[in-house]
């Protein structure tokens, strides 16, 4: 199945006098991530005027994009708006209307904090993608934010700078938008880019900011992402164990690298997909128009060798529904084919995209539908289908791509694992994480002695809620002193392996909001907001800077 994704408006299609008239606001947000969203909110909340430019047509980013098994580490260092969003979603798991599929009991207390007896600080964490929608839609809309969608940044014109200081944005079709403080809230940090502010692509060396989990980690097997997790090693050749025959698809023959020193590979994407068994619901896995079956021949292999683990991440969500993610050495992680992303032109992030759509659906329908894969396996699959009332504008397919690492700021401070590990302080805490860091694969090679691996999956602890700095989501002194980052945030790549949950972006989307209101009342720059004040304010809005354990 193909679909137009993210169609893009080229200004040739619009005439640029239609849209000669600025849009103006004190602060404009650029993107509709969930953290873009709780800046808008923020930002109307401290009573400001505020625009919302998005590059998409949906609200909420990967929150709203299948990602509803949401991963939040400790949920007590979650506070402010994005507790709030989970407890407007709690709130319409309480509507009977809401269990269309499935009894409420059915489903019992999953995701919900039931610690919290207080009904009016009750959350749920695990949810449907159109709920989570439906809420953001909602909330924007009492608050009347005005949202510019399918609105792409001119990337190579469109930022209008007086010195350091952004005055304004183009987008494609020409609409010019003006602002007294701005905030990238985009997964790509495109703004950030267009603005001249520092960054980085791909992972650092060990050596750059003293990281022990910094660079190339070959050799390093966590989860059981890889293929040591399989019963017997696996042959990357057409003919087993003879190089002659060629490499199998999906397996890159470069070196991979030497163990710490840095590249410019990122951590694998893929699409949160959302599932059911429910036969009312249920849409069959499509055939991809574009679909190989010889681009799978390595997952026969793993399914040979008796690997059995196909279901382990179909995780549960209301309605009789799954958040499903990659798992294992051959799944829904399209591992290598897409490190040109962040830093590509428009379209060929489209095509990108869309390379990434035809292998997991593909994939999907490979494994429900070939006689070549175990019968035991295709079975089960075969019962599974695309959930029929979810992204309903995109063949029931997400419409947002799991974007797990893109650019990242080289801010006024680095977070780096030191933080994150409590090796050393945190200064300025806008907020907390204490996810694990954890990165994705980020090649599949093949090892010295002849078989296939997978390389850069990496799963930490951070032993513990850790505390992220001002100085991450904002730029260095000159470069930009009105912008705010608060999503591709100044960190190491396993640093942000943690820092990039969707509950912290939130959290950051807030802070972000709050240091730009406060640098416009006191004309600063935003590298110059007294933090004193900003943790002042932060805090009576109910984010949470500092934890400290129960006492056993």
């Amino acid at each position: 199945m193909t679909f137009t994704y993210r169609l893009l408006p080229f200004a040739a299609v619009f005439a640029a006098s239609l849209f000669a008239q600025p849009r103006q606001a004190d602060i404009l947000v650029y993107g509709c991530t969930s953290g873009a969203i709780t800046a808008a909110i923020q930002a109307r909340r401290m009573e400001k005027t505020v625009i919302m430019v998005c590059p998409e047509k949906h609200l909420g980013g990967l929150t709203a994009g299948g990602l509803g098994w949401t991963d939040s580490g400790n949920k007590a260092v979650i506070g402010g708006l994005s507790r709030e969003f989970y407890h407007r979603v709690y709130l319409e798991y309480q509507k009977p209307e809401t269990w269309r599929w499935q009894k409420r009991e059915q489903y019992g207390n999953k995701g919900q904090d039931t610690a919290a007896m207080d009904a009016n600080a009750r959350t749920m964490m695990i949810f449907e993608p159109h709920v989570a929608e439906n809420v953001y839609e909602a909330w924007v809309k009492e608050l009347k934010i005005p949202i510019y969608r399918d609105a792409w940044l001119d990337r190579a014109k469109g930022v209008r700078k007086d010195g350091n200081r952004i005055v304004s944005i183009r987008t494609l079709d020409g609409r010019t938008f003006s602002a007294k403080a701005f905030i990238d809230a985009t997964y790509e940090g495109d703004l950030m880019a267009a603005a001249g502010v520092d960054y980085h692509v791909g992972r650092e060396a060990k050596a750059t900011y003293n990281e022990d989990w910094a660079g190339i980690q070959t050799g390093t097997l966590h989860h059981r992402h890889h293929f040591g997790a399989v019963k017997t090693p696996i042959s990357p050749y057409k003919t087993p164990g003879d190089p002659s025959s060629g490499v199998l698809p999906r397996i890159s023959t470069e070196p991979p690298g030497t163990y710490g020193e840095a590249d410019k590979r990122i951590q694998a994407y893929c699409f949160r997909t959302c599932f059911t068994r429910v036969p009312e619901n249920r849409v069959a896995f499509p055939r991809p128009k574009n679909y190989d079956p010889a681009q799978y021949e390595l997952l026969l292999r793993v399914f040979n060798a008796g690997w059995r683990e196909t279901f382990d991440k179909f995780d549960p969500i209301p309605n009789g529904k799954t958040d499903t993610n990659n798992h294992g050495p051959f799944s829904s992680d399209n591992i290598g084919y897409n490190y040109d992303y962040p830093e590509a032109s428009y379209e060929r992030r489209k095509q990108i995209i869309q390379e990434h759509i035809d292998y997991q659906q593909g994939l999907l329908y490979f494994i429900a539908n070939d006689p070549r894969v175990p019968e035991d396996v295709r079975t089960a699959m075969a019962q599974w289908g695309l959930a029929k009332d979810e992204f309903t504008t995109t063949g029931n397919w997400p419409h947002q791509i799991y974007v797990r690492e893109a650019r990242r700021m080289v801010g006024r401070y680095v977070m780096t694992e030191n933080e994150l590990l409590k090796k050393r302080p945190t200064p300025e805490s806008i907020g907390m994480g204490s996810y694990g860091m954890d990165s994705h694969n980020v090649q599949r090679y093949i090892t010295p002695e002849g078989y296939v691996q997978n390389e850069g999956d990496i799963g930490v602890s951070t032993k513990g809620p850790y505390q992220i700095s001002y100085g991450a989501i904002v730029p260095k002194a000159g470069q930009a002193v009105n912008l705010l980052v608060p999503v591709a945030v100044s960190s190491s790549h396993i640093a942000y392996g943690s820092i990039r949950m969707e509950p912290v972006f939130m959290i950051l989307g807030q802070s972000a909001a709050t240091a730009a209101v406060m640098a416009i009342d006191g004309k600063l720059a935003v590298q110059d907001v007294p933090y004193e004040k900003l943790r002042e304010r932060l805090l009576a809005d109910g984010q949470v800077l500092e934890y400290k354990a129960p006492a056993k």
